[in-house]
């Protein structure tokens, strides 16, 4: 079952999306404020990717990584 979870920043903006329960190479879609695709991770293969496929870390499949700072 898919299942979507809304970021928000300190300041109670919304600043994205992740939807999970996906299954194949990716379990998670990340998504901005704008719904655009800015990354994906993969519990199986313990990795982050960006929105072009480039890994993000190697080690974790945290969406968290995908949002940037100045969010």
């Amino acid at each position: 079952m898919l299942t979507k979870t809304y970021v928000r920043n300190g300041k109670n903006r919304l600043i994205g999306s992740v939807t999970t329960g996906f299954t194949g190479s990716y379990e998670a879609v990340v998504r901005d404020a704008n719904n655009a695709v800015i990354g994906t991770t993969s519990e199986r293969f313990g990795t982050t990717r960006d929105g072009r496929g480039n890994l993000v870390s190697i080690n974790t499949a945290d969406p968290g990584l995908l949002f940037g700072d100045d969010e």
